[in-house]
């Protein structure tokens, strides 16, 4: 038997329960992972909470994670490429990671590198594709001015650096506690709240280029409000406001291949990339780790351990 997160109805953290499952047996193109390391990811509380039905509609019981680490146990019949003993992250296209074992297609995982700690690994597939799509969806190059919305967020927290590797100078908006986590990664600090825009104003000279909203409202107004062009606004959670003013809304499922993995897995080994962790929950904690989580003032990820 193995343990896995469930729910059996919408509402807040205090519906997960921890269950005894099956883990079956990996199917043609799948295997069995043994997880060491999963994150947690904001959109699984709103998937939780029923607020995304018509965008993921759910099914009790019902399952919660995609991002994975850990260590193939089983491969299914005729599949080539991985075996047993291999040290994979992924991002499943099915919910299910929050477990002591999950199936994942084996085309959606990438081998970890000596060099990326399981919790990093772990805490990496989905921040780290929203935030890969966000960056390239706003194009900045060097000269540019790039404002990042939640920047010591799980999704902010990469996406600062990766425009920083453009070139780009890279305002970050965040609270003061995570002024100096900026600044040691070369990123401007500018506090969020009331008098935002003028403080943006002050560090950029008054020239924005491009804005990654990573928090949701109100930041595209905020980006219109100073100039930038709407097909150099990313948002990663305001999709009415997307809708109304014609900016972007790339996110992880626009970058959620094993080639960007690895390609984002390979920096952090190169110590190139810096994913925080703020905090690693055992998985029968998984309860507190969400009610952490949905206080929205983490540096970086949360993620659960086995």
């Amino acid at each position: 038997m193995s343990r896995a997160v469930s729910f059996t109805r919408f509402g807040g953290a205090d519906v997960l329960e921890i269950v005894n499952v099956e883990p079956g047996l990996p199917g043609e193109g799948e295997v069995l992972v043994e997880v060491r390391a999963a994150g947690l990811n904001p959109v699984e509380s709103a998937i939780r909470g029923g607020f995304l039905e018509a965008v993921y509609p759910t099914t009790f019981p019902a399952r919660q994670g995609k991002d994975v680490a850990g260590v193939i146990s089983a491969v299914g019949a005729g599949l080539t490429g991985f075996a047993a003993g291999d040290e994979v992250i992924g991002l499943t296209p099915l919910a299910g990671t929050h477990a002591d074992h999950v199936i994942v297609p084996a085309a959606h995982l990438t081998a970890r590198p000596a060099g990326v700690p399981w919790e990093v690994a772990g805490a990496l597939p989905t921040a780290g594709a929203a935030a890969y799509a966000a960056v390239r969806a706003v194009a900045p190059t060097a000269g540019d001015t790039v404002v990042v919305a939640n920047a010591a967020g799980g999704v902010g927290s990469l996406a600062t650096q990766l425009a920083r590797h453009t070139g780009a100078t890279v305002i970050g908006l965040a609270g003061p506690a995570h002024h100096d986590w900026l600044r040691d990664h070369d990123i401007v600090p500018v506090t969020y709240g009331d008098g935002a825009e003028q403080r943006i104003k002050e560090a950029t000279d008054g020239r924005v280029d491009a804005f990654i909203d990573a928090f949701g409202a109100p930041y595209v107004a905020l980006a219109l409000a100073l100039g930038v062009r709407p097909e150099r606004i990313n948002t990663l959670a305001d999709f009415a406001a997307a809708r109304e003013h014609g900016v972007q809304a790339r996110g992880s499922n626009h970058a959620s291949g094993p080639e960007v993995l690895a390609e984002l897995a390979a920096l952090v080994d190169a110590g190139r990339l810096d994913v925080p962790v703020e905090a690693v929950f055992p998985l029968d904690r998984v309860a507190d780790a969400y009610r952490r989580l949905e206080r929205r003032h983490t540096l970086g990820k949360l993620v659960l351990t086995p």
